[in-house]
């Protein structure tokens, strides 16, 4: 079994009732599709006025003879009708019982879909939910290697792939063959001889489709990689888009999306080809079977005789034997199908579970602490980072007091947003700890660390909704009084009562309807709502210009009054009130001090003063 296949058998499990049911309803259905050919036997008699008769009311002595004397009972009461009311009631019976076999054939068919729907939809929610789920979990350094795209395809390409190929499994393995075993069985009791044609007919078609099915998973698994590629051009097209025009660079664009629909295209082509040769080259084997099936049917019927002179095979009979060897077509047709549906529904679930496995190195640990308050300090003792090879950080040690103003300046590539990336846990140190009041962050429940902090960030991530449900992320409950509370702090009330709807003012993709300023006050009124003890600025106001930078300037001062920040700083303005400036060079201290003592060393803080220029 294939271990995919293993792997999807747990998702099923809230919906084995609905398993059950598809199986029972699909054993019905084949047995109600066979009993459907052979009442035509009786009809066909009355017809041609062939039918055997029974005058005394047969008995059942046995239930092994339940099938002898279903038929001797059948042929008890045609006969009974045909001599007191005439054959035309004897054929209303007979066309009664085909009807009622059909129509029960195909009520045990719908049922069967029926759970079937019930059971791929609910373990499509449930996929998309633990994909979902996985994703968000999943450490930020896991998406420093990754293309959002792919993720995105698989998220929803390859989830709904498994659903829409993947349970064919139970029709491979249930309806189908039940269909054909059943139509066997009738064709057996009708006569051995010619069935042993079907039986031939069967592996050989079974040994062509798999051959050509062969490559079919591992081109399954090369669109599923291909299609995750172009949804990347796409999403990084959206994203960048203002640099694309800016650059004329809409040709190279349009030529990389070209070339991937192109490879796209032709592993469509191909794995096409191959779907559609499954069933006219099923059909075909069965057209084949069919003719040399009449051939030595139509002998038997009207050529070889018994001793006694009659037919070897009766025509009704015969005539109901073809419609059951037909009958047997689609279920080959459809195991084929299903076959191929499969190995794409296995080479999805291939690319689903890759990231559903995808061990998440950033956890709690056993008997994890809830911190709720900062009391002391925050400690970082000799600690090393390194994103690959070489450390981003070296021995680095820092003490942030409860209530200071920690500051930290130095060129780009120093190390400064790492610390951020470390005290966050988004990362964590390789060697050394870093501790709050005494606590290594390691020992501590992820949640209640994230809370005791307040992050901005250079970028104002915002989300296409209202400023209210931007603003109140951290603090969901906030009342409308809170937020604007949170916005007087962060110097944007001012710009947001003028809009339309307010707080209710949806501010579209990325926040793209406000300058880069209002967004930047709206990042810092959510840390303000959330109102966490240690915040993070990191570099809070390098992509803003000067006028933005002071409206800005005042709503972090606001914000950082009576409580500890950790400011990794671009510009000088935001640094100069400082309780302590740490300056790094390669991932080390350098110097620190305040602003004034850094200013009479001379050093490296008193060069990029001069130089005016905090690089990120």
């Amino acid at each position: 079994m294939d271990a995919n296949f293993k792997k999807i058998i747990p998702f099923t499990n809230p919906y084995r009732s609905h398993v059950i049911w598809n199986v029972i309803f699909n054993i019905f259905y084949a047995l109600f599709s066979t009993l459907s050919f052979i009442a035509l036997i009786p009809m066909m008699d009355v017809l041609f006025g062939t039918s055997e008769k029974i005058n005394k009311k047969p008995v059942l002595e046995s239930i092994f003879d339940i099938i002898k004397f279903s038929k001797e009972y059948l042929y008890y009461n045609i006969t009974l009708l045909t001599e007191k009311n005439g054959p035309e009631f004897a054929l209303l019976l007979v066309i009664a019982i085909v009807s009622i076999t059909f129509l029960f054939k195909n009520l045990f068919n719908y049922l069967a879909s029926n759970h079937l729907m019930h059971l791929k939809n609910g373990v499509l929610k449930d996929l998309r939910n633990s994909m979902y789920h996985k994703i968000i979990n999943l450490p930020v350094s896991y998406y420093s290697e990754k293309r959002k795209g792919d993720i995105m395809a698989r998220m929803l390409g390859d989830v709904n792939e498994v659903q829409n190929s993947f349970f064919s499994i139970l029709e491979l393995i249930v309806k189908e063959p039940m269909t054909i075993v059943f139509t066997l069985v009738g064709m057996i009791a009708i006569s051995f001889k010619l069935t042993l044609f079907v039986f031939i007919f069967i592996p050989l078609s079974g040994l062509l489709i798999s051959k050509i099915g062969k490559s079919l998973r591992s081109k399954s698994e090369k669109i599923q990689y291909e299609n995750g590629y172009l949804i990347s051009i796409v999403e990084e097209s959206l994203s960048g888009l203002k640099v694309v025009k800016s650059y004329n660079a809409e040709s190279n664009f349009k030529q990389k999306f070209n070339d991937s629909v192109t490879r796209v295209l032709k592993l469509s082509n191909s794995i096409g080809k191959k779907n559609n040769l499954a069933t006219p080259l099923s059909e075909f084997l069965g057209i084949i079977t069919i003719c040399v099936l009449l051939w030595f049917g139509g002998k038997m019927v009207l050529v070889d005789t018994l001793p006694d002179g009659k037919a070897l095979l009766d025509g009704a009979k015969f005539l109901a034997y073809m419609g059951l060897a037909y009958n047997i077509l689609t279920p080959a047709k459809s195991i084929s199908k299903a076959s191929y549906s499969v190995k794409n529904g296995l080479a999805a679930a291939q690319r689903v579970f890759e990231v559903l496995e995808v061990k998440n190195e950033i956890t709690d640990s056993e008997n994890a602490i809830k911190k709720l308050t900062f009391e002391d300090s925050i400690t970082i003792k000799n600690i090393n980072f390194r994103y690959e090879d070489e450390n981003v950080l070296k021995d680095f040690s820092l003490e942030v007091k409860k209530g200071q103003t920690v500051a930290l300046v130095g060129q780009s590539g120093s190390g400064k947003s790492t610390i951020a990336n470390l005290l966050t846990r988004f990362y964590d140190v390789n060697e050394g700890t870093i501790a709050i009041d005494g606590i290594d962050i390691k020992e501590m429940n992820l949640h209640s660390l994230r809370d005791l902090m307040g992050l901005v960030t250079q970028d104002s991530i915002l989300f296409n909704d209202t400023i209210k449900a931007n603003i109140s992320l951290g603090k969901l409950d906030a009342t409308d009084e809170e937020i604007v509370a949170a916005l007087k702090i962060a110097n944007a009330y001012e710009f947001v009562k003028d809009l339309p709807l307010g707080i209710h003012t949806n501010i579209g993709d990325s926040g793209n309807k406000l300058s880069g300023g209002q967004k930047q006050r709206l990042s810092i009124a959510r840390a303000v709502l959330k109102n966490p003890p240690i915040m993070i600025l990191d570099e809070a106001t390098s992509a803003l210009d000067t006028e933005s930078e002071k409206f800005v300037q005042v709503a972090l001062e606001n914000m950082m009054q009576n409580r500890t920040s950790i400011v990794i700083a671009h510009r000088l303005s935001t640094i100069q009130k400082a309780d302590l400036i740490v300056v790094m060079q390669k991932g080390k201290i350098v110097e620190q001090g305040k602003h004034e003592e850094l200013i009479a060393m001379n050093g490296t803080y008193n060069k990029l003063v001069t130089m005016q220029s905090f690089e990120s």
